[in-house]
């Protein structure tokens, strides 16, 4: 069985031979080439068409994110981001290559962290990352001209309901997929959105800021025991770091309770409680991400008769969770992503027009 071709990117030399390091450590793996800017970075690509790419953000030359740009539009491979950068600055070039096609981050090793669970996290984050079958950026080029539309479940989902609250998901792949939604919302769109994306600690923490710049629909994370807001408040909430958001009572919850499939925050546990709280009121979102979280929540939402949309395996980066939800019957709509932000729109209550 051939082996996995990592092209290691770094401009520390230190930094770059610990990585080279680790992955020599593993039967699975071996090094394609090593490269110190952006520039070499995808020199080598072209060159080599390395199985994977493990990629810095801060480098001479050309940055990481110029180079995914370049990468990801010319070469498409498989790139995930390993960086110690964690100032708001270099957050917000880590979102933008995430959302230019990268498809995961992991941070750098620590000189004073366990040296052994971060190799293991470290190789099993690169085989993952290798194995994604990836897609030419713009993703425009790639969108279908029409949409799947699954039988429907019977009495749900009736199409008189009025949405008052709709809640999306995502993971692997997910920046670029909710920023492409965001921007895509008309400017009378008026229904508030709960939002949880999965990115890890410390890369989380700027995520919101960073989304409330993308669009023209104000983003922050949730507070604690704040009201739920209703249909007429164009905002996004987001479930902070190591938080679930659920919806209880009228009010937005930030818990610390166990983990839903290995995630804090848990779409699932977004998801099921709006099925609980809003009932047909509720539209959910499953978008692309890697394993199952949010399919049986989705289910919930639309037994309740809320509205469910999964994204489509054409446009996810990983048809993981939306995978799961179709195969549960929990998706009314298959859509891919630039259709979602429009069949959104439809479900906003019509607001009376105002006289000139």
């Amino acid at each position: 069985m051939a082996k996995t071709r990592v092209l290691v990117v770094d401009d520390s030399r230190t930094v770059r031979g610990h990585l080279v390091d680790t992955i020599l450590t593993d039967p699975d793996l071996e090094v394609a080439g090593e490269a110190e800017t952006g520039k070499q970075a995808i020199e080598l690509c072209l060159k080599l068409r390395p199985d994977v790419i493990t990629l810095d953000m801060m480098m001479p030359v050309m940055s990481g994110l110029a180079a995914t740009e370049y990468i990801m539009a010319h070469c498409p491979t498989p790139i995930l981001v390993v960086s110690a950068s964690v100032n708001r600055g270099e957050l917000f070039k880590t979102y933008e290559a995430l959302s230019a096609g990268a498809v995961d981050v992991l941070d750098k090793p620590r000189a004073d962290g366990d040296t052994d669970a971060w190799a293991r996290r470290f190789l099993s984050t690169v085989k993952l990352v290798a194995r994604i079958r990836v897609i030419t950026h713009p993703r425009a080029r790639l969108l279908p001209l029409s949409s799947t539309m699954p039988m429907p479940l019977g009495e749900v989902s009736p199409p008189h309901a009025s949405t008052r609250l709709i809640a999306i998901g995502a993971s692997t792949g997910g920046p670029g997929a909710v920023v492409e939604i965001l921007r895509s919302l008309p400017e009378t769109f008026d229904v508030p959105i709960l939002l949880v994306v999965h990115i890890g600690q410390p890369f989380a923490d700027a995520f919101a800021e960073w989304l409330d710049g993308q669009s023209s629909i104000p983003v922050r994370y949730a507070k604690d025991a704040e009201i739920c807001p209703t249909s007429g408040t164009r905002i996004v909430l987001m479930a902070p770091p190591e938080r679930h958001l659920v919806v209880r009572g009228g009010r937005l919850h930030l818990t610390r309770d166990p983990e839903r499939h290995s995630c804090r925050p848990s779409i699932d546990v977004l998801f099921e409680s709006i099925a609980r709280e809003v009932g047909s009121g509720a539209a959910a979102c499953l978008l692309t991400g890697m394993g199952r979280d949010g399919a049986s929540g989705l289910l919930d939402v639309r037994r309740a008769g809320g509205r469910t949309v999964a994204q489509d395996e054409e446009t996810s980066v990983v048809f993981g969770m939306p995978r799961e939800a179709i195969l549960l019957g929990a998706a009314e709509r298959i859509l891919p992503i630039g259709h979602i932000a429009p069949h959104l729109a439809t479900l906003a209550p019509r607001s009376p027009r105002r006289p000139a």
